[in-house]
């Protein structure tokens, strides 16, 4: 199977873009980045609104929250594969469009089963966002600003959880439901315009497809979801067991069936190198703490502290809020340092923060709270930017998107296990399930510094 590069209609970019041509690349890459971001958000608090006005119960309305989330995940390998042989500016500009007329259809929609198809379509456009995302970003910037690229990146992300819940609440304090869909519209539009013009035309390769590879490895990631999921939803054991182990099994035969494939789907070529490993591995660990606070914060402070839901609104700012102020410079000094040692000093961090969150006393002043979430945003954010960076540049060129892939894949899998780990700390301790996940939390930070750290003695490639 021969990987051979051939170049591509348009400009190529070999070690970023001119200064002014990468501006508006980056517009539109982050524009995307931030509507792909802000849609689970969104679609999370306009969830009453929607079961009022379609007459639907909340069993069936969480529906249109699952089916998005388990279309990007599932489809985001395969993509990630398939861009870096059509081009990942195509896989990027089809999933914008593909999301942004989605968005059209969700605010169309009817009835919850039309609700829910425009929703799977919104999923797989969102998939083609982010499959891609970061090895556009790192053609698009020059191999000495690529730190400061995924920081931007990070950023983005950042302020869009931080900003999700409050866009959603003034779009519903003013109008229906489907306004917060209708709204994508006229950016998905501007960024497509700007994307055209402006996105690098990145090398492709020649080999075919592998499509049994990519429904194997889409079933697999599938299940997996949605078998995580339901843990964190308490469905039945059974069908729990049998969609995870239907998940490993699918995942055994993709690992056999692509093993001496030189570009696999699911990329075990990649793995096989250190540093790609580590630091997919301390992706998981990071997001999967994220998981676990985001799920079993508000109980904490509600349940535990007895604060209202507006404090509680309050004292899940500063985290996502530090994020973004810390993002862009953990990428600057990522030009500048080993990402084992700041990831590790993330990390760190982020553990502590998530100890002293347990250890808080029984009566807190505000302040103990907020300064505790801040030390986990602080750590959360000097992390993300080195260790993308790291993970992208530990792949060759020619696996770029596969590289991307995983980088979305690590994240939406880790926040996935937290979720359900949370679950499972309140299944088995009650009221105090919330403390014993914060301290859960803080050993899966101390794990992911360690291996964060590990990166230092693994093969010498860049950006260790």
């Amino acid at each position: 199977m021969s990987t051979e590069t051939i170049s591509t209609d348009g400009p190529v970019a070999i070690d970023g873009l001119l200064a002014e041509r990468r501006r508006w690349a980056a517009a539109a890459i982050f524009t995307a980045l931030a509507m792909a971001s802000l849609d689970t958000a969104i679609a999370n608090i306009a969830l009453p609104a929607i079961a009022a006005d379609l007459h639907a119960s909340p069993s069936d309305v969480i529906w249109v929250v699952n089916v998005y989330q388990i279309a990007l995940v599932a489809t985001l390998l395969p993509l990630a594969a398939l861009g870096e042989i059509v081009g990942h500016h195509r896989i990027y500009l089809g999933g914008l469009l593909l999301f942004t007329l989605a968005s059209l259809a969700c605010a169309c929609a009817w009835s919850l089963p039309s609700l829910l198809t425009a929703r799977v379509l919104q999923g797989l456009g969102a998939s083609g966002i982010l499959s891609v995302n970061t090895a556009l970003v790192r053609f698009v910037y020059p191999g000495h600003l690529e730190g400061r690229g995924f920081g931007h990146n990070a950023l983005v992300v950042a302020t869009a959880f931080t900003l999700g819940p409050t866009i959603a609440s003034g779009i519903l304090a003013i109008g229906p439901w489907t306004w917060l869909f209708a709204v994508n519209i006229p950016f998905g539009v501007v960024a497509i315009l700007v994307g055209m013009k402006t996105l690098p035309r990145i090398p492709r390769v020649t080999r075919p497809f592998d499509f049994p590879g990519a429904l194997a490895a889409a079933l697999c990631l599938g299940l997996f979801v949605v078998g995580i999921g339901g843990i964190a939803h308490h469905e039945r054991p059974g069908l729990v067991s049998i969609e995870i182990v239907s998940a490993v099994l699918l995942g055994w035969v993709l690992i056999r069936r692509q093993a001496d494939s030189p570009a696999p789907v699911l990329p075990i070529d990649l793995f096989r190198r250190p540093l790609f490993a580590l630091s997919t591995a301390t992706a998981v660990c990071s997001f999967a703490v994220q998981g676990l606070a985001f799920v079993s914060l508000p109980f904490y402070f509600e349940d535990i502290l007895g604060r209202s839901q507006v404090q509680t609104g309050f004292f899940m700012t500063p985290w996502p809020l530090v994020v973004a102020i810390m993002a862009p410079i953990a990428g600057r000094l990522s030009d500048r340092y080993p990402a084992g040692i700041l990831g590790g000093l993330g990390l760190t961090l982020l553990g502590l923060g998530m100890a002293l969150l347990a250890l808080l006393p029984t009566s807190p002043h505000f302040a103990d709270i907020v300064w505790r979430m801040a030390i986990c945003g602080c750590g959360f954010g000097f992390f993300q930017a080195p260790n993308m960076k790291a993970l992208m540049s530990s792949a060759p060129a020619d696996r770029g998107g596969s590289a991307s892939g995983i980088v979305a894949t690590a994240r939406l899998t880790g926040q996935t296990i937290g979720a359900a780990l949370a679950a499972i700390c309140f299944g088995l301790a009650g009221r105090e399930g919330a403390t014993l996940a914060l301290v859960l939390g803080a050993v899966f930070a101390a794990v992911g510094s360690g291996m964060s750290v590990l990166r230092l003695v693994a093969a010498p490639q860049r950006g260790a």
